[in-house]
């Protein structure tokens, strides 16, 4: 655990709190997609997963798991030294949880992990910074963790561009939305660093958070189409989207 995340008067649950709103911003829906997510690891792992949270931020994706299936075990792996510090901080003397520093687009980054396999493994809003070969890639290096009869979820944005008008108006509709919260006090993704910026505990992991990957990653957004595809062709039985709204999609993949 990072000095950071053992630092005493920190409210950890707080700032976790405060990094779910700010998604929620984004993301009215989030909280529909995690149920549909662990109902899918219930359904193919049981109620004792060991579960690999990629890219897992501050652990949101934990947290639930572990609400709901109190003998599970998570992994989480980010780079991000911000997110892992409120992370490590949150679940600190939870021995269900580890979480590991390692660069998803390295391509020995699976060598960091306490495990070489996992029931499920997870992920959400988080592998649309990769561009499509890179992602690709990873999905082959996921088979490999996946065990027999185990899952891979990404829960992300998925877009369809033949459906142009479709996306616009559904973009404008949203966007509206997201408008009258900001009038109303929510925090955006700029809003929201700018606070973790100024906190004496976290300033220091969030400037380095920037020198590795600047304001914001930009990768691809494809179709759910071509994730079930490159799955399947990575190594996967079969793949298909288990959930959906107008903008997003939860794409599950079975080993």
């Amino acid at each position: 655990m990072t000095e950071s995340a053992a630092a005493t008067g920190t409210d950890w649950r707080a700032w976790q709190d405060s990094w779910d709103r700010q998604q929620e911003w984004y993301m009215p829906d989030r909280e529909e997609r995690f149920r549909v997510m662990l109902d899918m690891v219930e359904a193919f792992a049981g109620p004792e997963p060991r579960v690999l949270d990629l890219a897992c931020g501050t652990g949101s994706i934990t947290d639930r798991l572990l609400k709901r299936f109190p003998k599970a075990d998570s992994v989480g792996v980010d780079l991000d030294p911000a997110l892992l510090t409120i992370a490590e901080g949150y679940f600190a003397g939870d021995r269900r949880v580890t979480f590991v520093t390692a660069d998803l687009a390295d391509p020995d980054w699976t060598a960091a992990l306490p495990y070489s396999s996992y029931d499920a493994v997870l992920t959400a809003t988080a592998l649309h910074w990769l561009r499509a070969e890179p992602l690709a890639a990873l999905y082959g290096q996921l088979a490999d963790l996946v065990a027999d009869g185990g899952v891979f979820m990404n829960a992300d944005h998925m877009r369809d561009d033949t459906t142009p008008r479709v996306n616009a108006a559904e973009h404008a509709h949203r966007q509206a939305a997201r408008d009258r919260a900001k009038a109303a006090g929510a925090l955006d993704w700029a809003d929201w660093w700018a606070l973790a910026a100024a906190d004496p505990v976290l300033s220091g992991p969030t400037a380095r958070r920037f020198e590795i990957y600047g304001e914001h990653a930009e990768g691809d957004i494809p179709s759910v189409r071509w994730h079930a595809d490159t799955l399947r062709a990575a190594g996967f039985a079969e793949a298909r989207p288990v959930w959906a709204s107008p903008s997003d999609a939860l794409v599950l993949a079975l080993r």
